[in-house]
């Protein structure tokens, strides 16, 4: 039977270029601030990437806490809307914030200006946009389908935009000036974009009602759960920590990848061609992302498609390695269009995922946590994007980087070939392990099987399917991996039935006695 409908095709691009937004802010920072202190303003990239390692203290608390708050709001706008369109407002200032340090300031000054605005963008703001972003999948449409479809579009406008921004950004810097005026000139133009784009797919979409998005489903009086039985709830989903692996190991990849500002300007000798391989990156990556949709149907699951594109991806970034270290730049680029298309899918359909790792929590305890699950979007992308630029600094300062100077050391030209060619390949090697054994759609399946089983089963027909069920739990047993859930579950059995068995145990007797040996 073919899944209800919700949404038309302009309510999924609208809510697909809200990602235009959340990458003028991720993508402009990650790739160009280090570059930006370093470089303009002169500040040490060992002392940076330190402060940004501590400004992630904040941010790790913050993800949960903000997600935790959208399961509890209730407004028109709904419960992750005015998060989404609120919290941009403070990304953008906080953003112009951090590419405006003021060059007549003290150096202690303007590493306080930076951590104090760059704490704010990330551990507030951006937090509360993304993860409201993020949240919005699961509640403006129940159909699975149309989940992917949203994440195709929506990784679509965000690898579209990366590319452009990482293509025109440097020339953009130099045609407004250059230097720290050209940098703010910049970043005012990046916010602008990002407001208007945020408020056009936050009215987009509208979160469906509470009714709508409970139907089909045991109607229970709603309770508000405390932060502390919201956090306990995730702690016990083994998914939920799998998702957020993978999405911190992707974020580091991109801080390594982003280290390409310094590879194509001191290894390869030539800056513009960081611009030649985002074009590289960026446009199989819109590619895969068009036939995702086509490929988890006909593999019937994500998990099979997720799993084999990152086998490709890996491969194809050990094929990187190896051009690199030749010294071929057109095979370094035809590796990394491979490894690109390998990307794509999990970028498509990780938001269908994550909907389907927030309903194995329903299934298994009865409680709705989807805007505090979808935190692990917010709290991967940042605490992997914050770790990933601080160890670029810090490798960067230990390998004896030295600011602006036109040649660098030895040293710091192998350590730059380790972050740009040999740690994407490491984090795509573990992503595809994690992946491996993130089939959540399967775990679902078996929890739903269990729940038909005990609305179907009649133990009065026969006591032989009460033996059955009890055979089927123990198999469980072993392939929820010794999980509570096969315990709940039989618990529930027998609560459900005991009444029903003690009243009509008369009448069964005969038939007991009659069937057992």
């Amino acid at each position: 039977m073919e899944e209800k409908r919700y949404l038309k095709w302009y309510n999924k691009v609208g809510y697909g270029s809200g990602d235009i937004a959340g990458n003028v802010v991720y993508a402009f920072l990650t790739a160009f601030v280090m570059i930006y202190l370093t470089d303009t303003i002169g500040l040490n990239a060992g002392i940076v990437g330190t402060l940004i390692a501590v400004s992630k203290i904040f941010d790790g608390v913050s993800d949960i806490f903000f997600g935790s708050m959208i399961d509890r709001t209730k407004s028109k706008m709904g419960k992750a809307r005015p998060w989404m369109f609120y919290g941009f407002f403070g990304c953008a200032i906080t953003l112009f914030g951090v590419f405006a340090i003021p060059t007549n300031m003290g150096k202690t000054a303007q590493y306080a200006w930076f951590f104090i605005a760059y704490t704010l963008l990330n551990a507030v703001f951006y937090t509360a946009n993304n993860i409201a972003y993020a949240s919005l999948t699961s509640l403006v449409t129940k159909n699975s389908k149309e989940r992917v479809e949203m994440g195709s579009f929506r990784f679509m406008f965000s690898f579209g935009t990366n590319m452009l921004i990482s293509a025109f950004t440097f020339n953009a810097v130099e045609a407004l000036g250059g230097g720290a005026a050209g940098w703010r000139a910049i970043a005012i133009i990046y916010c602008i974009i990002g407001l208007v784009t945020n408020t056009l797919s936050c009215f987009s979409v509208k979160e469906l009602s509470e009714e709508e998005l409970r139907e089909g489903e045991e109607v229970k009086k709603e309770e508000k759960l405390k932060f502390t039985e919201t956090l306990k709830l995730l702690m016990s989903n083994k998914y939920f920590f799998m998702i957020c692996g993978v999405f911190i190991l992707l974020q580091l990849r991109a801080a390594m990848v982003g280290v390409g500002t310094y590879f194509m300007t001191y290894v390869l000798l030539n800056q513009k061609l960081f611009g030649v391989f985002s074009w590289a990156i960026n446009i199989p990556l819109i590619l895969a992302l068009t036939i995702t949709p086509t490929l988890v149907a006909k593999a019937r699951g994500m998990y099979k498609v997720n799993k084999y594109s990152y086998v490709l991806a890996t491969l194809s970034r050990l094929g990187i390695v190896a051009a690199g270290y030749l010294g071929s730049v057109p095979l370094m680029l035809v590796f990394t269009v491979l490894t690109s298309l390998g990307e794509g899918p999990w970028q498509g359909d990780v938001g269908a995922v994550i909907a389907s790792v927030s309903e194995h929590t329903y299934l298994k305890d009865g409680k709705r946590i989807d805007g505090s699950m979808f935190s692990c979007t917010s709290f991967g992308t940042k605490l992997g994007g914050g770790i990933g630029v601080a160890l670029s600094g810090w490798l960067l300062e230990i390998s004896g980087y030295i600011n602006n100077a036109p040649v660098q050391p030895d040293s710091c030209i192998s350590m730059m070939k380790v972050m740009y060619l040999w740690l994407p390949f490491a984090f795509n090697l573990i992503i595809t392990i994690i992946l491996s054994f993130l089939n959540v759609e399967e775990a679902n399946k078996k929890i739903q099987d269990v729940f038909s089983r005990l609305n179907v089963l009649n133990v009065v027909d026969s006591v032989f399917e009460l033996k059955t069920m009890l055979d089927y739990f123990d198999s469980l047993y072993n392939d929820f991996d010794k999980e509570r859930i096969t315990k709940k579950l039989y618990e529930e059995y027998k609560r459900r039935k005991r009444d029903y068995i003690s009243n009509r145990i008369s009448k069964t007797y005969s038939c007991i006695n009659g069937n057992v040996v």
